[in-house]
């Protein structure tokens, strides 16, 4: 049985929670192994707040890429079936064929970092023609306006997703909400069941 996908309980646990969450979306509760989730306990929210305070700073990006690689590991040692991949910098893009989208429709789930007033990791889940549909585990209730008008809050889909949002809206070099922002600065992680991952063949479209 699958379970449904969690909010942070704290305002820095964006990190873990959003690996657990890739994890719950891809297996049944059964197959999840213990070791695993002791594993992003101890190494996410490795960074340290302005005071010095541990885990204030959420989780680093070299906590992110350790993590990754360690999945990959951690699964050909156990034979569970995960794997993952880490992306960082100008690859990491929302167009199509990119490894991103491809994910998604592989059957994968895609870990982002994210503009929300500051840096924050959130789960894509899949693709709705050119809209993402996403599970951001900062709870929220409230609907959003302004610039970010177009992003819908979902509330009848826990184990999938709870908002939605555009391609262009994420690939935007801005800091407003769900923005991958600056191209250098970008960071994503791939995440897969190899049971069910489905191998996607993508064909360029080409224009004279």
């Amino acid at each position: 049985m699958k379970n449904p996908l969690a909010y942070q309980r704290t305002e820095y646990d964006c990190g873990p929670t959003t690996l657990l969450n890739a994890v719950s979306f891809l297996f049944e509760r059964e197959e999840i192994p213990p070791e695993l989730l002791k594993f992003v306990s101890m190494y996410a929210m490795d960074s340290y707040g302005r005071c010095g305070e541990h885990g204030k700073g959420g989780t680093s990006r070299l906590a992110m890429m350790f993590i990754s690689g360690w999945l990959n590991e951690y699964g050909q040692m156990t034979k569970f079936p995960i794997e993952s991949e880490y992306l960082s910098g100008t690859g990491v893009t929302a167009e199509p064929g990119s490894r991103l989208t491809l994910a998604l429709k592989e059957g994968g789930a895609v870990i982002v970092r994210v503009k929300y007033e500051v840096d924050h990791y959130l789960l894509l889940t899949g693709l709705d023609g050119d809209r993402l549909l996403a599970w951001d585990p900062y709870y929220r209730m409230r609907k959003y306006s302004g610039e970010a008008a177009d992003v819908e809050l979902v509330t009848d889909k826990p184990k999938l997703y709870n908002c939605v949002f555009s391609l262009e809206r994420l690939n935007a070099r801005g800091k407003g909400f769900y923005m991958l922002g600056d191209p250098e600065k970008r960071e994503a992680v791939t995440v897969f069941n190899k049971k069910t991952r489905t191998k996607y063949d993508f064909e360029p479209e080409y224009s004279i």
